[in-house]
C-alpha cells in the first residue's frame, strides 16, 4: 500500500511539474531593449504623446485627438514594453494607441481583453485591433468573432487561422511582413491570402525580419534581417498609421 501511495502522489505531482515549467517558461520573456524603456518615460513635451502604464500601456496624444484608436496585442512571449516605441510615434500621429499585456505573455490566453480597451474609451468611434506574431493571430479571432467593435485589422508578421475567414467581412486589413522572417515566413503570409478581404493592403518589408517589429533583441528560429531595425520599424510605423487614416477617412465618407 505504502508503494501505491507514493506513486499516486508521484502521478498527482507530475501535471503541477508540467504547468509550473509551462508558466517559467512563458514568463521568461527577453528583456525590453533601452529605446522601448525611453519610450516609456519620455515626456509629453517630446512628441505630444502622454503614456500611462497601469494594467496596460496607454499612448494617448494630447492635441489632435483623432475618433479612431488601435489596440495592439504582443507577440507570444514578448514583452508589451517592447512595443513602446513603435505605439508612441503611432500615437504622434493623433490615434489612441493601447497595447494590451497577456497572462503568461500569451494572446491565446485572453484573446477578447480588447472588448475592455472599448469599453473604457466610449469617446473613440472606430477601432483597429491588431498585433504582431501570436497577437496578431488572436487580434484576428478577435476580429472574426466581434464585427461590431472592428473596422480595422492590422497584422505584423502574421495571419489569421482557417477557422477565422475574413474573407467576406468589411473590415479594413493591412498585413505586414519581413522578406527575412523565419517564423512568419513570406511563404505563410502569401498563403494566408484567401482568409482576408481582396482589399487588404499587403506591405513587404524587404530584409525585415520577425523580431525587429518589437524592441527585445533576437528571436530563435528567425533569420538575420538585412535592414536597419529602425527601418523596419518606420515602414511598419507608417503603414500602420495608413490602415488608421484609412478608417478613418472611411467613416466620414
Amino acid at each position: 500500500m505504502g508503494k501505491i501511495r507514493r506513486w499516486w502522489w508521484a502521478l498527482l505531482l507530475v501535471p503541477v511539474l508540467l504547468a509550473g515549467g509551462f508558466a517559467i517558461w512563458a514568463e521568461s520573456t527577453p528583456s525590453p531593449m533601452p529605446e522601448a524603456r525611453v519610450a516609456l518615460e519620455a515626456s509629453v513635451d517630446t512628441d505630444g504623446v502622454l503614456v500611462t502604464t497601469q494594467d496596460r500601456l496607454i499612448f494617448r496624444p494630447v492635441e489632435q485627438y483623432l475618433s479612431t484608436g488601435l489596440v495592439f496585442y504582443p507577440g507570444g512571449r514578448v514583452d508589451p514594453r517592447s512595443y513602446a516605441p513603435a505605439a508612441r510615434d503611432i500615437a504622434a500621429e493623433g490615434y489612441l494607441v493601447v497595447i494590451v499585456p497577456m497572462p503568461l505573455n500569451l494572446a491565446f490566453f485572453a484573446p477578447d481583453r480588447a472588448s475592455t480597451v472599448v469599453a473604457s474609451f466610449p469617446e473613440l468611434e472606430h477601432w483597429v485591433i491588431g498585433g504582431h506574431s501570436l497577437g496578431g493571430a488572436m487580434a484576428a479571432r478577435f476580429a472574426y468573432q466581434n464585427p461590431s467593435y472592428v473596422e480595422g485589422l492590422l497584422l505584423w508578421a502574421s495571419y489569421p487561422a482557417q477557422g477565422n475567414d475574413l474573407s467576406d467581412r468589411d473590415i479594413l486589413v493591412t498585413s505586414i511582413y519581413g522578406t527575412r522572417d523565419g517564423l512568419a515566413t513570406p511563404e505563410e503570409i502569401t498563403a494566408s491570402r484567401p482568409l482576408v478581404p481582396p482589399n487588404t493592403e499587403w506591405v513587404e518589408i524587404a530584409g525585415g525580419n520577425h523580431a525587429q517589429f518589437g524592441w527585445y533583441g533576437p528571436q530563435s528560429g528567425d533569420n538575420p534581417a538585412t535592414i536597419s531595425r529602425e527601418a523596419q520599424q518606420r515602414e511598419a510605423v507608417a503603414a500602420s498609421v495608413a490602415l488608421l487614416e484609412r478608417v478613418e477617412q472611411r467613416r466620414r465618407e
